[in-house]
């Protein structure tokens, strides 16, 4: 599997949320809404979730497992750690 496209937008309101990604996955299969979030430790991204009715968040979609999901942060941070290069160059 590989991630063939990433699109960031970037979230302009304070706070600890930094984006909303959408990965596109071997250009047959699309993942959006995955947020990247500033932590205490550093940015780390978040996968889509929804509240269930207890109020407990829980994922829509993620990697099942660890390996997959560092290497999709990896990519994930490198494309918004670009786009916000890329933001800073036009301004």
């Amino acid at each position: 599997m590989q991630v063939t496209d990433v699109r960031v937008r970037k979230v302009t309101k304070e706070g600890k949320m930094k984006a909303i990604v959408s990965i596109t996955l071997d250009d047959e299969f699309v993942v959006h809404d995955i947020k990247v979030i500033e932590g205490d430790k550093g940015l780390f991204i978040a996968m889509p979730s929804r509240k269930s009715g207890n109020g407990e968040y829980r994922d829509i979609a993620h990697p099942i497992n660890s390996e997959t999901r560092d290497r999709i942060q990896r990519i994930i941070l490198e494309g918004y750690e670009k786009a916000a290069v890329e933001e800073e160059e036009i301004a």
